[in-house]
């Protein structure tokens, strides 16, 4: 699920169909040819509605928080922290000294946010690569006169690579990928179709450390915390599993496309022979290509000069014990990443001239946190919900609790990993944003498994994989209406039903060869990131 998009998704929506067929009236006349999958979505969409913008969510959550904590104080709820003799007793946040926390810690909670730094760090230096035009002519570069059999798959692909792009993924690839369709006589609807639902519902798989892997990481590691106030979960703690994802899920929308999608009749019937010209084009130029150039020499200098420095046995850089996983680079890996980006950015802007001099450098981070403004917001609001939540011990009551149950039910760690997934991907229907919703969950989750021996990692996969697939069908998101209005530019009579109609036999495809692919890895045990087993 993409993180709170740095942009409006209500402004975006409201911009795309006022271009084209009202969404909800095109919607209707698809009604009657809609089976039982599409009206039980529409329900989905109306209840979703009717929830608050996150940001209110989560002081409501507060209140109702405040509640049942006065409630369990009254009746003296508490428990006894496995392998100590610490007992914590549930404190209540309508109290005294509940409201004295709340305000006396505010600005604390907002300033010690874990993803705060970490998304920021990440964001100055993807801000100078987007400004310089080097990830928009990486996208291209990969689509770019590719045979008529290879479309699909690198579209779907690129669409995995794309996610470094955070939420702008989906306004770069989604016109890139109808026009790819088109350049090899296929139809751009189905371009769409292709990018669009490997971004959304191939989210958290990517060959590339994205700005979603900093921000999940670290709200796992703050539930961790709850447990063992010493433990780190690093961006690089799926790794492996992101890697191997991206590859299997491209190859799983191409062959759904190509086997089923692909021979709809009629797939070209309504395109509409108006749509000749482009506002997007596929080519590079000879200074682009020069600039690509530039950049990945750039960015192989760099990786060379961090193994160099991590080789030697006794280098400063390691961990306690000579250790490379909890070194000062993987630790502070954001950094790390944001600086490769803005140093790419610098080296391909320079050459192509997008970025003219060096004092072009600050006014780029200085926009690329302007569009992060809205996600500031709503780290406001989830950062305070998650101190008092800490604050009140309910979390260590449920996460106790919650453990007692599962050992005493005697079900396999899988079987609960799995239901866990079937759950989480409901729940993703409606909640849209992937680190609001791994908020509320994560710290109850990651403490609750940790206490029956399943790693913060895995349980941070698991939810990984239930936080993606289902975004492609949800209209809730607002990128579902911005793909739904590109479509219209050559399908003019496509509604909700008929991109639904599309997308949900990739999601579902999608979510069952992922978690197929989650059993054999669990099964064989294999590491899913550098040094970190699965179970």
């Amino acid at each position: 699920m993409p993180a709170p998009s740095p942009s409006d998704p209500h402004s975006s929506g409201e911009a795309v169909t006022a271009s084209a067929p009202d969404s909800a009236a095109t919607a209707r006349t698809d009604q009657p040819r809609m089976g039982l999958v599409f009206r039980s979505l529409e329900a989905v969409e109306r209840v979703g509605n009717l929830l608050p913008h996150p940001f209110w969510l989560f002081w409501i959550l507060a209140l109702i928080l405040g509640a049942v904590s006065a409630i369990l104080a009254g009746a003296g709820v508490g428990v006894t922290l496995p392998g100590t003799d610490e007992t914590v007793t549930v404190k209540s946040l309508f109290s005294t000294e509940g409201a004295v926390m709340a305000v006396d810690s505010a600005m604390e909670n907002f300033a010690g946010f874990a993803p705060l730094p970490v998304v920021v760090s990440v964001i100055l230096g993807v801000a100078v690569a987007e400004r310089s035009g080097v990830l928009d002519a990486l996208l291209r570069l990969t689509i770019v006169r590719l045979p008529r059999r290879w479309v699909t798959f690198a579209v779907a692909f690129t669409a995995m690579v794309s996610h470094v792009m955070f939420d702008a993924s989906f306004i770069v690839l989604l016109p890139l990928a109808a026009l790819a369709f088109k350049a090899v006589g296929r139809s751009p609807v189905l371009g769409i179709v292709v990018a669009y639902a490997s971004i959304s519902a191939g989210y958290n798989a990517s060959p590339l450390v994205t700005p979603s892997d900093a921000i999940l990481s670290s709200l796992t590691t703050a539930a961790a915390q709850i447990v063992d106030a010493d433990y780190v979960v690093t961006p690089l703690a799926n790794y492996f599993w992101a890697i191997a994802s991206s590859v299997v899920l491209a190859i799983t929308v191409t062959l759904i496309v190509e086997l089923v999608l692909a021979k709809r009749p009629g797939l070209d019937a309504d395109i509409d022979p108006a749509t000749v010209t482009e506002d997007a084009r596929l080519e590079l130029t000879a200074v682009e290509r020069k600039g690509l150039v530039a950049a990945s020499a750039t960015l192989l200098a760099l990786t060379l000069v961090i193994v160099a420095v991590l080789a030697p046995a006794n280098s400063p850089f390691r961990g306690e014990g000579g250790g490379i996983v909890d070194s000062v680079i993987l630790a502070n890996i954001a950094v790390v990443i944001g600086f490769a980006f803005m140093l790419i950015g610098i080296v391909h802007g320079r050459i192509t001239g997008t970025i003219p001099n060096l004092r072009a450098v600050p006014d780029a981070m200085a926009g690329g946190l302007g569009t992060l403004a809205p996600v500031l917001v709503l780290f406001f609001a989830i950062s305070q919900f998650l101190a008092y939540f800490k604050w009140t011990g309910i979390g260590s009551v449920i996460a106790v609790g919650g453990a007692e149950v599962l050992r005493g039910s005697g079900m396999p760690p899988l079987v609960i990993l799995l239901a866990i997934i079937v759950l989480v991907s409901g729940l993703n229907l409606i909640v849209t944003s992937g680190s609001a919703m791994w908020s509320i969950l994560a710290p109850v989750l990651v403490p609750m498994l940790m206490y029956i021996d399943i790693p913060p990692e895995t349980t941070q996969l698991v939810f990984r994989i239930a936080d993606s697939c289902t975004n492609a069908i949800t209209p809730m998101s607002g990128y579902f209406v911005l793909a739904l209005g590109m479509m219209q530019r050559y399908r003019k009579d496509a509604g909700i039903g008929t991109f639904m109609s599309f997308t949900i036999p990739l999601a579902f495809a999608m979510l069952t060869v992922w978690i197929a692919l989650f059993i054999v890895w669990y099964l064989l045990g294999l590491p899913i990131g550098p040094g970190i087993g699965i179970r």
